[in-house]
């Protein structure tokens, strides 16, 4: 098999209110949808984005390069393509447009090789089990008010959902913030795994002081309470707190796992899959993981990661953020709060075309 040309797409899908405030495009979902066409006429499919609406332009263009470059590549050849297009875009520092572009073309790569060879992809990369947990993450943002936290975690919970993630890190006073997880957890009920996100909203002091009287609501992990760079900060925190510290979704590449785990920032290892360098560097991350007796987690991209987190032994949940699904035929399925993997092969996902007529970007 091997690759004769590629088709991409600038899309926007619409969304109820989010984390990315209210400039342009903060209301949707921004991708570049990815098609990898082979001389065997089958495709492999992927996804560049989560990034803001005003840098879509860029990212199609910087997809559009590099995949003129894997034109006559073998996508059983998915290490070394992945190397040779990080070193050709990136010069050694993959970062920002060019780890993103990477990670969709690695992604559309591990779509083909596992068409190519009549597998999941999650069996290709170890196949560790055939299901996995996870939790809800597409609702419970900060504009929501009490009320709303109230009735819209009770409604994920009426659904079946067993865990699920809300956000914190926007009040002017420390009882306010608690004052939304006392919400939560009165509204859930005790057996309800609750996440909490701060998206680097806290100092590590402040961290360290509302995280005490968190504790008291049992949380399952406390995620990024301060800066992503702040590898002593973030350590500071895990080592103060009982509650376990998740963090990891804003680098880029391997290396600054590396330094997270060395320091001891974190309890939890969470790897974005466009931000790492796609599914052949993910999957580095957790390995590494796993050599620190670390649990793994996903970020975003679930129709894509589940395959990951079903792949290794300490794949811990996935994020079922589900902001891409109207892209695609189908949607992962979902059975009493865990995310069942595909027989068919590859991520056993295709691109609904219709779909992505309907939310093209001129």
């Amino acid at each position: 098999m091997k690759v004769t040309g590629f088709t991409t797409k600038v899309v926007s899908v619409p969304r109820e209110t989010g984390p990315l405030g209210d400039g342009p495009g903060a209301m949707a979902s921004n991708f570049v949808t990815l098609k990898l066409h082979t001389d065997e006429g089958v495709d492999g499919i992927s996804y560049a984005g989560f990034t803001s609406f005003v840098m879509l332009k860029a990212l199609k263009a910087a997809v559009d390069s590099l995949c003129e470059l894997v034109i006559g590549e073998d996508p059983i050849n998915v290490e070394a393509i992945n190397h040779r297009l990080t070193a050709w875009a990136g010069g050694g520092s993959p970062a920002g447009l060019v780890t993103r572009t990477v990670s969709a073309i690695d992604v559309a790569m591990w779509d083909l090789k596992g068409k190519a060879l009549g597998e999941p992809v999650y069996r290709l990369l170890g196949g560790f089990r055939d299901r996995v947990p996870t939790y809800f993450s597409g609702k419970l943002w900060r504009p929501y008010n009490l009320e709303e936290l109230a009735e819209s975690s009770a409604d994920l919970v009426a659904q079946g959902f067993k865990a699920m993630k809300f956000r914190m890190g926007a009040e002017d006073t420390a009882a306010k913030e608690i004052a939304r997880m006392q919400v939560m957890r009165e509204s859930v009920g005790p057996d309800i795994d609750i996440m909490l996100d701060i998206n680097q909203g806290w100092d590590v002091n402040t961290a360290i002081a509302i995280g005490r009287e968190l504790a008291a609501y049992d949380l399952f992990w406390l995620e990024d309470p301060t800066n992503h760079q702040d590898y002593e900060g973030l350590a500071r925190i895990a080592d103060a707190l009982d509650t376990p510290i998740a963090a990891g979704e804003y680098h880029y590449g391997i290396m600054p796992f590396r330094y997270m785990l060395e320091h001891r920032s974190i309890d939890i290892v969470m790897v974005d899959l466009l931000r790492a360098g796609g599914i052949t560097q993910w999957m580095k991350v957790a390995h590494m993981a796993e050599a620190y007796n670390l649990p793994v987690v996903s970020h975003l991209a679930p129709e894509f990661l589940s395959h990951g987190i079903a792949a290794i032994p300490n794949g811990m949940t996935v994020e079922l953020m589900p902001w891409a699904y109207p892209l695609f035929k189908e949607e992962p399925k979902v059975e009493d709060g865990m995310m069942v993997l595909p027989d068919a092969p590859g991520f056993g996902m295709e691109f609904d075309d219709e779909a992505l007529e309907r939310y093209a970007v001129d």
